[in-house]
């Protein structure tokens, strides 16, 4: 019906649709769904431009979570099955993280007691940050992720990545944090593993300067580091980076 229409448009709609009766509204029904599909179409080609912006840019690391998360962070309206169908029409696919299992402890260093002992609650935000490092590996390299969750909320307060696991991450990740917070002093607790990234002078100075209490678990205790991955999992997005 709808092609007769289109290929002799002399013949006029209103007139055809009497002839056989046919309500308008049943026509422009039919019209409707057949565009629909085509519309359909044109917008996942489109989406689908986007997705490989995005997961190239990010060196082929994210996933359809964190490209979902980078597309509504740029105003993209799309359901996240509609991103997962999409990536993998197109062979797509992230990186899951993975522990590197080698953080070391310097032997020197002073360490912080264990304020938490693994009991991660706290009665209110900003009481209380995990904090952890996780290797993504990448086609160029591995890529370290500090992320800084919230105990109180299960939120990401902050996160930086970088090539190197080294003092100056994890103190990145810190002042991150302390910019999107407002903390009081001597009412926080900082804690991680004996990891020497997390006894260096650097990051104890900068948490006694801000009144924050250092508190430090085993070295890379799976328990502790678990309580990062599992509350940050879902809502952290890491950033594309050059390494």
């Amino acid at each position: 019906m709808t092609a007769l229409l289109d290929e002799h448009p002399h013949l006029g709609v209103e007139c055809v649709l009497r002839e056989l009766s046919i309500a308008p509204s049943t026509y422009y029904r039919w019209r409707r769904a057949e565009k629909e599909p085509c519309e359909r179409r044109r917008r996942d080609v489109e989406l689908t431009e986007q997705i490989k912006a995005i997961h190239t840019g990010s060196g082929g690391v994210y996933g359809s979570p964190r490209v979902h998360a980078m597309l509504k962070r740029e105003g993209v309206h799309v359901g996240r099955k509609r991103v997962e169908r999409l990536m993998r029409e197109a062979d797509l696919a992230g990186l899951s993280p993975r522990r590197s299992g080698f953080t070391r402890r310097d032997p020197k260093a002073a360490l912080a007691p264990d304020l938490v002992n693994r009991d991660f609650t706290a009665q209110g935000p900003n009481r209380l940050w995990v904090t952890d490092l996780t290797m993504i590996p990448t086609v160029e390299g591995p890529l370290w992720l500090s992320a800084i969750r919230d105990a109180f909320s299960r939120r990401v307060v902050a996160w930086e990545t970088s090539a190197r696991a080294d003092a100056d991450l994890v103190l990145s990740s810190l002042e991150y944090a302390l910019a999107s917070r407002e903390v009081e002093p001597g009412k926080l607790i900082h804690h991680a593993d004996h990891g020497c990234q997390y006894t260096s002078i650097k990051l104890t100075t900068r948490l006694v300067r801000a009144g924050i209490e250092a508190s430090m678990g085993s070295v890379g205790d799976s328990y502790d580091c678990q309580s990062v991955r599992t509350g940050s999992r879902k809502d952290r997005v890491v950033p594309a980076v050059t390494v």
